[in-house]
Parts: C-alpha cells; sequence; structure tokens
C-alpha cells in the first residue's frame, strides 16, 4: 500500500515558521542569565526565578490554549499568538527596569505557551494519522535545527555585539516566521457542539499518569539548555559553549531518522524507555566533567562536548513519542487538550528546572545539580516501565 502523503506546501510553510520562531526563542536563551546579570546585576538565584516566569506563564495559558483549539478557529488563534511572541522582542531593548522586564518575558511565556500548542495541533491537523509520529518527528526537528543554530549564534553574536543587536535578530527572525505562518492552509473544521466546562476541556484526565514521568524528566531538562553555558564556564570550559547546542540538536536529528517511524509502527514504550536510558547516563557523566576537568582537561573538554549528541539522541526520541502518546489516549476532538496537557506537563518541568537550577548554583554547585538531574532521570524510567507502560497499553485509543 502507498504510503499516505506527508509533504505538502502546508506542511513546509509550518516547518519553516516554527523554525523561525524557535531560533529567535534559542537566540536568546544561553545569552539571557548574561544579560540579567550584566544589566540588571541580578544574582544567580534570581536568574533562575526571572526565567522561569516565562515558563510559568506559558503553562498556565496552555490548557486554555488547548480549550480554545478544539472550540474555536485554529489558524486564527495561531497567528494571533505568533504576533505577539514577536511583538514582545521589540520590548526587551527598552526595558530600563527589572520589573518591566518580567513583565515582557510573562507577556512572551503566555504568548509562547499558546502558539507552541496551536503549532503541534495544526500539524496533527494536516499531516495523514497513519504518518503522525512522522510528521510530529520532522516538525520537531526543525525546534531542533533551531537548537543547533540559534544558541550558537546568540553565544557570538553576545561576544561581538550588544544585546540591543541579539534582540533585533530574534525580531526579525519571529516577523519572517510570521509571514509564513499566514501562508499555510488548514482544513475547515465543522461546527463543534460546545460541551459544558469541565476539567477535561482543559486537561487530559487520562494523560495525568504520564505528565507526572514527563516533569521529571523535564526538570533536568531545563537546567541543561539554560544552564550549561554557566556550567561550562564554571569548571574551566571557556569557550565554543555554542558547539554543545549545535551537537545537541545534531543528535537529535539523528533520532528523527528512526523514531518517528518506530512511533508510528505502535513502538511507543520501547522508543521511549531507550530515550531514558541514555539521557539518565548522560547526566552523570556531565556531572562527571567538572572532577575531569582538574585532572584532564583536555579529555573532559572532550567528554563535555561529545555528551551533547547522545543528550540529543535520547531527547531527540522522546519527544514525539510522548506526544504522540498523549494524543492517541484523546478522542479527535480533543487534540487541542492532548497537546496542550503534553506542553503543559513539559513546561512545569522545565520551570521547575530553571529555579531548581539557580538555586543549586547559588548554594552548592551545577555539577550538584546535574548528578540530581541524573538521579531524576531513573526515577522517571522505573515509573514509566512498571506503572505508565501498562496504563498506556489499556487506555489508548
Amino acid at each position: 500500500m502507498e504510503k499516505a502523503r506527508l509533504v505538502t506546501a502546508g506542511y513546509c510553510f509550518i516547518l519553516a515558521a516554527n523554525f523561525l520562531l524557535y531560533f529567535g526563542f534559542y537566540l536568546l536563551l544561553p545569552v539571557l542569565p548574561f544579560y540579567l546579570i550584566d544589566t540588571f546585576h541580578t544574582s544567580e538565584s534570581k536568574v533562575g526565578m526571572v526565567l522561569s516566569c516565562y515558563v510559568v506563564a506559558a503553562l498556565m495559558i496552555r490548557p486554555f490554549s488547548g480549550y480554545l483549539l478544539d472550540t474555536f478557529a485554529r489558524k486564527p488563534f495561531y497567528l494571533l499568538a505568533f504576533f505577539i511572541f514577536t511583538a514582545v522582542f521589540a520590548g526587551y531593548p527598552v526595558a530600563g527596569t527589572l520589573t518591566l522586564f518580567i513583565v515582557l518575558r510573562v507577556f512572551h511565556g503566555f504568548s509562547f505557551g499558546a502558539v507552541s500548542v496551536a503549532g503541534n495541533t495544526i500539524v496533527i491537523d494536516i499531516t495523514p494519522s497513519s504518518r503522525r509520529g512522522e510528521a510530529l518527528g520532522y516538525y520537531g526537528l526543525s525546534n531542533n535545527i533551531a537548537m543547533a543554530v540559534g544558541p550558537m549564534t546568540g553565544l557570538f553574536l553576545h561576544d561581538y555585539y550588544s544585546f540591543d543587536v541579539i534582540f533585533l535578530c530574534s525580531l526579525l527572525s519571529c516577523a519572517l516566521g510570521f509571514v509564513m505562518a499566514t501562508r499555510v492552509k488548514t482544513p475547515v473544521r465543522q461546527p463543534v457542539k460546545r460541551e459544558p466546562l469541565s476539567l477535561d476541556r482543559f486537561i487530559l484526565l487520562k494523560g495525568i499518569p504520564i505528565s507526572v514521568v514527563l516533569v521529571l524528566l523535564s526538570i533536568p531538562y531545563g537546567m541543561t539548555n539554560t544552564y550549561i553555558a554557566l556550567y561550562g564556564r564554571s569548571i574551566g570550559i571557556e569557550g565554543g559553549i555554542g558547539i554543545f547546542f549545535t551537537l545537541l540538536a545534531a543528535g537529535t536529528a539523528i533520532s528523527r531518522l528512526f523514531s518517528g517511524r518506530q512511533v508510528d509502527r505502535g513502538r511507543i514504550p520501547q522508543v521511549i524507555t531507550f530515550g531514558m536510558a541514555m539521557v539518565c547516563l548522560c547526566f552523570f557523566i556531565l556531572a562527571s566533567c567538572a572532577w575531569l576537568m582538574t585532572h584532564c582537561p583536555a579529555l573532559g573538554k572532550g567528554i563535555f562536548f561529545s555528551i551533547a549528541l547522545f543528550f540529543g539522541l535520547g531527547f531527540g526520541s522522546m519527544f514525539p513519542a510522548f506526544n504522540t502518546m498523549f494524543v492517541n489516549l484523546a478522542s479527535n476532538n480533543q487534540r487541542g487538550t492532548a497537546t496542550s496537557t503534553y506542553l503543559t506537563s513539559w513546561d512545569v518541568g522545565v520551570g521547575l528546572g530553571l529555579t531548581a537550577g539557580g538555586f543549586i548554583a547559588e548554594i552548592s554547585t551545577l555539577q550538584h545539580a546535574y548528578s540530581l538531574s541524573g538521579g531524576l532521570v531513573a526515577l522517571s524510567m522505573l515509573i514509566f516501565i512498571w506503572k505508565i507502560t501498562p496504563f498506556y497499553l489499556k487506555n489508548k485509543l
């Protein structure tokens, strides 16, 4: 039987829009801790709190975004959220106080939470159900390509240009992404009967057990993406931190070559377990780099950067699998809710990781933070194998 067609003009446009949105996002991500410290003289613990406002705002809006996407037309909501996300970049250069900066981050979090749920949901709408895992995998790959070039570009600009230039680059990237988003053609949805408001219109109740595992898994991810540059500098790796993000994205890209197809063949639990085992080992090795840099700097630096590739393989294989797992537990008129629950769970963990990473760095070291991360991933893997896998196989639609 011939495969259903995956690559269409609409799918290509939404991939481009997603890449440009995340490029603008990742351009700032590793630079913001330096911006807060240099501009507002913020302590490391407060850096985590300030940055976590973004994630808290995103997770607050996502359940409502899922409800709105399942009730009203999806594309107008997607474009509105995309436009607001883009416009906020223009406010950062004129934010003269930390309070105003926090306000802008909150608005940015709201818009990001909405546009990310809408984008994922539209991808599900415009691609064949038989290739859903593959479609979500390539859609996630556009994020990862942005992760490869965004942080590296941001850190390069930080070395040679002002923060205002970085903010402008992010603004231009997202503005072009918005143009791409307007070109996406979505199917006409039949009028949906508006059900009485209830908790399951905002949260996929059957997805809550999986959410617990996802939170435990995303706490370490939040620590890694935000604090890896500070960790590298603290253990003696002064230059080239951007390469870490490039290798991380490269590993994720490689994982997309096989994980999406395995998901579409029904091997979701196996793909996730494989990714968890790899990531767990990576965190313990990452923590050991602090010791290696004091005894064998060349080896320590080599392992530090090499581990990024395996982080990408592990996390990259899990992303489309978890997303598909949530969608498979939901009916067709709950796709937005399922996607928002998946992303909300991820954001809760990332927000906790941002806060915990800064707090641990203040009272101890980031080395200890990454050791703790390995333990959290190990715990999440045990829960997933013993509890979540049987639950999913019993309840999937």
